[in-house]
């Protein structure tokens, strides 16, 4: 009996323990047994060699992938031992970086000019090319990708925001519209998808009345992205399960309690890249902002006719974020998750020669998404012609998502992707902003690494020259020609 009493006594205390801390999620929401997905993970390793898959294996990001996020956002050892586990001479489509024999010199701890903090400012300043009034220089490479308030908790988004002021990034809000959460003091970048939330009349179209006054409310917003559409769900609009429309929520966006939010495939105030410009220059005009549009990329006519259009300087986006395929954070219909829009490489393939050709390329800052939140995969981005990259689904590794893949239904067991209270609990945004920001501090700092490894000392010097694709036929292609982009010095990017 002694024994029992002893055990029970234990496991109270570990309970206790499990409720009341707030360094992991799965604890505070299921004490006791939550620990077992901590053995299980401990022991995965093994598992896996031997019974299920290995370290590259799995999707949408595999055990390595998820491993060097979450030791990076925990400020742990990042580094593997022994070795590549891939097999780089017959893997098809291969990425390698081809470093320089004589590789610049990168700042160290302890040496005199380190900052731990510092953010490789982009190389072009955000609406400097058609003269916003409030054009600036966005001061990291690196940002915090659309994800909306109701697609992520409210504790999610208080962390991303967060975290985002502590490292220097910004945060996009993603359709939503700009929650009280966002205003956790991180820079921002609003935006306006088709069911224009926080900037919507009551019947569902462009308000500018609603939008002035979202952005008085709003001081850290500092940028507007039109979004036409998205790497999970092209062509087809956004989607709030019901199950994650709370009042609050419903409040914010002006919708019904309860139901299915569905955005519509399109926009009500253009229908026509002509009519796009137009919108585009209006809402730049009203608020001083840089203005830029995103995109997943399927028929090329749009970008022809905006590139066609922005030739004679007297309109123009800001900038262009090219999203992938691959990309999504939320509810999905399976098919266009997996079938409508190219992939992020091809993407910006696509686009970016068609403005270069047009001789515009340089007047637009070129933002990339769709898995793109590792070294190696941001620096080829940056060689494609970006000048930043944006992450999501690396940010929630980042604070606490475990790839449950549950976000559609409301059940998030981590509380990232989820509204139900109980869940939610379990995130502390304090704790997990700064796990964000040591991410987002390491990424860059590694983006630096590779940078200075291949003789440059800006990510924006990153050209397609710098990589190789191997085949799996032991050969070697040269990634400009296998992306079809100009020869250098043929344009001011190269």
């Amino acid at each position: 009996m002694l024994i029992i009493l002893t055990v029970l006594g234990i496991l109270l205390v570990i309970a206790v323990y499990d409720l009341t801390q707030r360094e992991h999620a799965i604890l505070r929401n299921f004490p006791l047994i939550g620990h077992l997905r901590y053995l299980l993970e401990a022991v995965g390793p093994e598992l896996r060699q031997y019974i299920v898959t290995d370290n590259d294996e799995e999707r949408p990001f595999s055990r390595d992938q998820r491993t060097w996020v979450y030791a990076s956002a925990k400020r742990q050892n990042n580094l593997f031992g022994f070795g590549t586990d891939n097999d780089l001479e017959l893997s098809p489509n291969y990425l390698i970086i081809k470093q320089s024999s004589f590789p610049r010199p990168v700042p160290h701890p302890g040496g005199d000019n380190y900052d731990e903090n510092w953010p490789l400012a982009c190389a072009k300043v955000l609406g400097g090319a058609r003269n916003r009034p409030k054009a600036f220089r966005p001061q990291s490479v690196v940002n915090i990708s659309a994800m909306s308030y109701g697609s992520l908790s409210s504790a999610a988004v208080e962390a991303l925001n967060r975290g985002a002021a502590q490292c220097g990034c910004m945060h996009n809000t993603g359709e939503g519209g700009v929650s009280p959460y966002h205003r956790s003091g991180g820079d921002l970048v609003w935006q306006l998808g088709t069911g224009y939330f926080g900037a919507r009349a009551k019947d569902g179209t462009f308000s500018i009345e609603a939008f002035r006054e979202t952005l008085a409310k709003s001081p850290t917003v500092r940028a507007i992205e039109v979004k036409l559409s998205q790497g999970a769900k092209p062509g087809h609009g956004g989607i709030l399960p019901g199950a994650k429309v709370t009042p609050e929520i419903a409040a914010i966006r002006g919708v019904p309690v309860g139901q299915t939010v569905e955005s519509p495939p399109s926009h009500s105030a253009f229908g026509s890249a002509d009519e796009l410009l137009d919108f585009v220059e209006m809402i730049a005009q009203d608020c001083g902002l840089p203005v830029g549009i995103k995109s997943a990329v399927g028929q090329d006519q749009l970008w022809h006719e905006l590139a066609a259009l922005m030739r004679d300087g007297s309109r123009g986006v800001d900038f262009i974020s090219i999203d992938g395929g691959e990309g999504g954070t939320g509810a999905a219909p399976l098919v266009f998750a997996d079938h409508v829009a190219l992939p992020f490489k091809r993407g910006m393939a696509a686009v970016y020669p068609i403005f270069e050709e047009a001789g515009v390329a340089e007047s637009v800052v070129w933002i990339g998404s769709g898995k793109l939140g590792f070294p190696a995969r941001a620096l080829f981005a940056f060689g494609l012609g970006c000048d930043m990259v944006s992450v999501a689904r690396e940010a929630m590794l980042a604070i606490g998502c475990i790839q449950a893949q549950r976000c559609h239904t409301g059940h998030c067991p981590t509380g990232v992707a989820t509204q139900k209270p109980w869940l939610v609990r379990g995130l502390d945004p304090m704790s997990k902003s700064a796990r964000l920001a040591n991410y987002v501090v390491t990424l860059r700092k590694e983006i630096a690494e590779l940078v200075a490894a291949c003789g440059c000392d800006h990510p924006g010097e990153i050209e397609l020259e710098h990589f190789a694709i191997l085949d799996d036929a032991l050969g070697q292609q040269n990634a400009r020609e296998v992306f079809g982009y100009s020869q250098p010095g043929l344009s001011s990017r190269s």
